[in-house]
Formats: structure tokens, sequence, C-alpha cells
């Protein structure tokens, strides 16, 4: 079916084609706050948190493109072409989101988030395919942003549910772990397959016709297709797309630094704690929930706002305006002493993480064929994860020879990333009036 003939959806079916991802964000969430803080009651040094999340960029980087290229190859009766990935990866996300809190050793939780990291790129690559190709160009935009809504929600209500938690249960497992992380990914566990199935039963694909379902399986399937259809992607990567890598390193990178230094540098500047001080530690893990919960309930009402904005003015200048105010927030962030002052600048990071899940999807859509939309969102995902895969290697030493092992200096070292990323955005070359209506 094409862009032509595709029919206008509802508000209320865009909703619900996009429940899906309030799980897949819910689970992210938690891999923001939680993970994190259990590596280091666990015994985990802040100087290898970097090498201890290495799972996220390097699953990323192999389960994304493949999973796209070869969803762009599939047809299920009855399920279609992206839900049967993003069903088996929600069902995985669940598994492992039950039984994570139980670890007890360090090297435990790190195959955890290797198996959940796993599931997590498994659902995710489809989802923004199934967007792209169940929406008609118009609609595009308001689909992917309707992501960051709910990108909003899941993240937020994974990240207050350990606060809540933690004045609700008390005491700790033989490992350390405390209680109250249990019932935060207990309720993930849950929303991970319970969402993802709402949005499956809700939301059906745009059947091929005959001629184009006999073509599909005719042609040549296999792991071997998918790298092959990888590597074509990338080699026939659009200018836009190569100038949005640029961009993508600096956005990703510093993100990747943000998440894994918020408790510490919370910790350090309300509390003057680290983690040997479990008691004023937990209080920071606990305060880093509420904080990033604020910013992602910022996230979900901005991205309303991000809708009408980009409907006004090409995406490349809504993104980059965005991205401009969580840099400012990372500059100030770790100099605030008053634990509720701290939501302040998240306000300017949380209009951001609307914009970096839904703008920059505009960009891609318009420069990519529709045919490849599977295996272009897995590239762009490599764009993603490779910045991550780079931190991960490099911020280690960073941290502790450039940055003095000080949260504080490895904060507004992201700030100034997140500044050059804006910066890169404005120089991308886009297509004349990129927006929504484009």
């Amino acid at each position: 079916m094409t862009q032509q003939q595709q029919l206008m959806m509802t508000f209320r079916q865009i909703i619900l084609m996009n429940f899906g991802f309030f799980g897949i964000q819910y689970s992210f969430g938690l891999q923001q706050t939680a993970i994190n803080p259990i590596y280091s009651f666990l015994g985990a040094d802040y100087g290898s948190l970097p090498l201890l999340n290495m799972a996220g960029p390097v699953t990323g980087l192999i389960v994304q493109p493949i999973i796209g290229a070869l969803s762009d190859r599939t047809w299920v009766n009855g399920l279609g072409r992206r839900r049967p990935y993003f069903l088996i990866g929600a069902i995985g996300c669940s598994i492992c989101l039950f039984f994570f809190p139980h670890v007890t050793a360090l090297w435990m939780a790190v195959l955890m988030l290797w198996l959940l990291d796993i599931s997590n790129n498994t659902a995710m690559e489809p989802y923004r395919a199934f967007i792209a190709d169940t929406l008609p160009e118009k609609q595009q935009g308001t689909g992917f942003l309707m992501q960051s809504v709910f990108t909003g929600l899941g993240i937020t209500l994974a990240n207050v549910s350990l606060p809540i938690f933690q004045h609700l249960i008390t005491g700790e497992s033989a490992a350390g772990i405390p209680y109250w992380v249990y019932g935060s990914f207990y309720i993930g566990a849950f929303c991970s397959i319970g969402t993802v199935l709402i949005s499956v039963f809700s939301t059906t694909e745009h059947r091929p016709t005959d001629a184009e379902l006999a073509a599909l399986r005719a042609k040549p399937r296999g792991l071997g297709v998918a790298i092959r259809d990888i590597f074509d992607a990338i080699k026939d990567m659009p200018k836009a797309l190569r100038q949005l890598a640029v961009v993508y390193l600096f956005q990703w990178y510093a993100l990747f630094i943000y998440w894994q230094f918020v408790t510490p540098s919370i910790a350090k500047s309300v509390w003057n704690a680290t983690p040997e001080n479990k008691e004023l530690f937990a209080q920071a893990v606990g305060w880093t929930g509420w904080v990033n919960g604020w910013y992602n309930v910022v996230t979900f009402i901005s991205a309303f706002g991000l809708m009408t904005l980009a409907r006004k003015y090409p995406a490349k200048v809504v993104h980059a305006g965005a991205v401009s105010l969580a840099a400012i927030a990372l500059l100030v962030f770790p100099h605030i002493t008053d634990k509720y002052l701290l939501f302040v600048p998240m306000i300017g990071f949380g209009i951001a993480w609307a914009s970096i899940m839904g703008v920059p999807f505009l960009i891609a859509t318009a420069e990519i064929p529709k045919e490849r939309y599977g295996v272009y969102m897995g590239v762009i995902n490599m764009m993603i994860v490779i910045p991550m895969l780079i931190q991960t290697v490099t911020f280690g030493s960073i941290f502790n020879y450039v940055l003095g092992a000080n949260p504080t200096n490895a904060m507004m070292f992201a700030g100034i990333l997140l500044g050059l990323a804006a910066f890169f955005t404005l120089r991308i070359q886009t297509k004349q009036g990129q927006n929504l209506n484009a």
C-alpha cells in the first residue's frame, strides 16, 4: 500500500498503536536509573560503570540493524511484518525484569543486563519502522512524537516507582540490593508485555498486495542477506543521515554520561556521599528517581508542543533548540546543592529528550525509501549505539585521568557535548520545509 493509499488514522488509533512503547520505555527507564546503583550496591566503582554498561551499545549495534533488515523481508499472516518482533522482544523484557533484582553478584547483574538489552532492542527497532509503515506521511511526525509521549510516561513511572517503594518497603537482600528495588522491576515485567499486547491487538499492519507479497517471499532470506542489506544501506546512506550521525556522536555520548553519573552527581552535590555511605547514597538513588521522573513528565507534556513547532519550523531547527536547552541544563545541574532546585534545569533536559525521541526521525524518514524503513531504522540505531560504545570504552579513563574522577566535571563535560550536538544539527542539509506537513 502506497503512502497515497494509506488512510489517515484517528488520534485514538495513533495512541493505541504506540501504547506498547510505554512498556518498552519503562524498561529503559529502569536501565537509566536503577541498573548503575545496583552495580554500586554490588561493589562496582564509578570508573568501571562505563564498561559495565557495554551491553546497551553492543546489542544495539548488532541486534537492531539485523532485526530491521529481517523485518523488511518478513510477513506473518495474522501478525504482519513488524509486530512479531516487538512481541518477542517484550516477552524477553518481561522475563529479564522479573529476575533482575534477584541477582547475587556483579557478574550476574551484567549478564542480566545483556539479556535485557537484547530483548529491548528486538522490540524497539521494528516499532520505529511500524510507525513509518502504518501512518501516511503527514501523520508520521505525530506518530514519532507520540512515542516521545509514551517515552515520558514509561520512564516517569519507572523512575518515580523507585522512591515510592523506598518509602514503603524496607530491608535488603543478602547481596545488598534494597527490597524496594524489587517492586519497580516487577511492575516493569507486567508493563512490558501488557502494553505491547494492547498495540498488537488494536493495530493491524497494511497487508501487501498479492504481487508485493509474492515478490517479498521470493527474495532471499537469512542472516547473511540481512547483513548484506545493512552494508548496502550504509553505502547508500543519504547525506542528511551522514550529517545526523555526527549529531548523534556528541548527543548520545553525552546522554550515556548523564545516565551513568546522575546519581553520583546528586550524591556529591546534595549529600556529599559516596556508595560507601549506603544510607545517604540510597537517598540519592531515590532522589534520582524523582529527578528523572520529573524530566520525563516534562517530556510527556512538551512532546505535544513539539508537534506544533515541527509543523511550523524545519525539524533541524526544532531539534537544535531543544538540545541546546539540555546543554545548559547539564552545565548548571551539578552545581546545585538544594535537591528541590535540581528540578529546574531538568525542564530543559526533558524538552530535549522529547525531541531526541521523535524529531530526528522526521529528518530520516524524509530521506529514505519506504521499502527500506526497517533496515534504515536499524542503521540509525547504529548511529546511536556506536557513540555509546565509544563512551563505554573511553570515558572511564577520561573520568579518572582528565576529569579528576569528579561527577561534577562529568556532567559538565556532557553539557559541552550536547552544545556541539546542537551546533551540528543546524548544519544538516535537509529537504525544503522538512516538518510534519512535508
